[in-house]
């Protein structure tokens, strides 16, 4: 009983991460995110 509850909450948790993922008011932060491993470090290393 309990693991089925907890596989069903976990599910849902799932579910409803990626709906709010793939909304269109989340694409400019998701965009810039996306980016941030391209862009160049502003401070100079030795």
């Amino acid at each position: 009983m309990v693991p089925g509850l907890i596989t069903a909450i976990l599910l849902l948790l799932f579910v409803g991460s990626c709906i709010w993922l793939w909304r269109p008011d989340n694409k400019p932060a998701l965009d810039a995110a996306a980016q941030m491993p391209l862009e160049d470090d502003k401070e100079e290393t030795p």
